[in-house]
């Protein structure tokens, strides 16, 4: 995503998910990794058009986009299905889906045009089958039948922050993205939460929320 060739961004997106793993405590396998790339490759031809993430580099985009949505995994355990709501650019669930062949998902985004990327990226990285895109704004869709939900870059969140708690599954664990201010709108909502500093950012925070 920056003015290189696309071969010298790849090269450039794969070598910053080799040495950053550690840092996140993740092991990615070969076949992983391949696919990461086909996923980073088709979002980079489709941004320009979509502006699904913010310009960045290849090295940023591995550690900010791909490495944070990651950040999830300890939380899901085997076979979990899983609400990702405004998906966009399919962060943080498609990179979730890529490292986890057991799990699920249902991909809520309002944008039509940015579900077809997403029905496509699933395609690219043969995760179609296990992952389905709802075209459509989560208040309209009907609450959907998982034990998580997952949200990151959803428009205007924090406003939204009560729909999206009254619309999300009882019992469920909520996984969500935020600045430091998002702890005390879920302390004002009384829900439980523990909330853990994400690396190499100093005011970002993965929320874990139990919904009951």
């Amino acid at each position: 995503m920056i003015n290189e060739s696309p071969k010298t961004e790849l090269n450039e997106f794969r070598e910053a998910l080799e040495s950053y793993a550690g840092a996140y405590r993740v092991e990615l396998s070969p076949a992983v990794i391949r696919s990461l790339c086909d996923y980073y490759a088709l979002l980079s031809v489709w941004n320009p058009k979509l502006h699904l993430v913010a310009p960045c580099s290849p090295k940023e985009f591995a550690r900010r986009h791909v490495f944070e949505s990651l950040l999830l995994l300890p939380h899901l355990p085997m076979a979990a299905h899983v609400a990702d709501i405004g998906s966009g650019a399919g962060l943080p669930i498609i990179p979730c889906l890529i490292a986890r062949s057991d799990l699920s998902a249902s991909l809520i985004e309002s944008s039509n045009k940015k579900a077809v990327f997403l029905r496509e990226a699933l395609r690219r990285t043969k995760r179609a089958d296990s992952a389905r895109v709802i075209a459509e704004r989560f208040e309209n869709a009907p609450t959907a039948e998982v034990d998580f939900v997952s949200c990151r870059a959803l428009d205007r969140f924090e406003e939204k922050l009560p729909t999206l708690v009254k619309w999300a599954p009882r019992p469920s664990t909520l996984l969500f993205f935020g600045s430091e201010r998002m702890s005390g709108l879920i302390t004002g909502l009384g829900l439980r939460f523990v909330q853990a500093q994400i690396p190499f950012s100093e005011r970002r925070f993965l929320y874990v929320i139990s919904r009951t």
